[in-house]
């Protein structure tokens, strides 16, 4: 058999599917979340500086409020952290309006979606929240999407990046998986995919590239002017040529 008949019986590779983070990955949220914290837990007289909060959101809530009451020393009932999630969701709604698409965001999945790429957010936070980004991103209500509430364990657990892929019918190995924290890209090589990290939620490149980040960029908009280092010809192009 000659190299071009078996060339011709070479098994064309799945086109890669791409999993996202919301907050921070496609909406500008992040420092919206950390103000809902820091005014939430106040309410039980925790005070923290910002940047603390910051280095733990990402973080499932249970997750974060865990860590940042073993930093304080405190101890919460489980309905008192029940009510300051309650309360950090209510914080950050009453700053829903201050919230923006990243440069680049909604461009970057409706070229995916063009393309018949694969797609779908996954995020640590519950339903009730992540569902306004939608308008933001000109995403329909059925979007895919999956949530905090849908999975047994938020990041930096694999769970939601394997429901996500699930979501596709992909296997997560043949996945990017972009978020813009290193919970995300922890979360990323436990579910086998490949991280691209974005320094728009405030993690610096070497901080995500530690973290198992393949590739940095500063946010959705390089991501889409440099397609081609991720497999995606020319996503500003349309659907020839993949």
């Amino acid at each position: 058999m000659s190299w071009v008949t078996g060339l011709a019986d070479y098994a064309e590779p799945p086109p890669p599917a791409f999993l996202f983070d919301l907050d921070g990955t496609l909406i500008d949220s992040v420092y919206q979340n950390v103000i809902a914290w820091r005014n939430a837990l106040s309410k039980l007289d925790i005070d923290l500086s910002v940047w603390r909060i910051h280095r733990r959101i990402g973080m499932s809530g249970g997750l974060f409020v865990s860590a940042l009451l073993r930093e304080t020393g405190r101890t919460l009932s489980e309905q008192d952290i029940e009510s300051l999630q309650q309360d950090h969701l209510a914080e950050y709604l009453a700053q829903i309006d201050s919230v923006r698409p990243l440069p680049g965001a909604a461009e970057l999945l409706a070229g995916l979606t063009a393309l018949g790429l694969p797609w779908a957010i996954a995020t640590s936070g519950r339903r009730e929240m992540a569902q306004h980004a939608l308008p933001m991103l000109g995403l329909p209500e059925d979007a895919p999407m999956v949530t905090r509430d849908m999975v047994r364990h938020a990041k930096p657990d694999p769970d939601l990046f394997l429901a996500a892929a699930a979501l596709l019918g992909v296997d997560p190995r043949q996945a990017w998986v972009i978020g813009d924290s290193v919970w995300d890209m922890l979360a990323a090589r436990r579910a086998g995919g490949l991280g691209i990290g974005f320094m728009s939620g405030g993690y610096g490149r070497e901080e995500l590239e530690r973290a198992g980040a393949y590739r940095v960029y500063a946010d959705p908009a390089e991501l889409m002017a440099r397609a081609d280092e991720v497999g995606v010809r020319d996503l500003r192009a349309g659907p020839p040529d993949l």
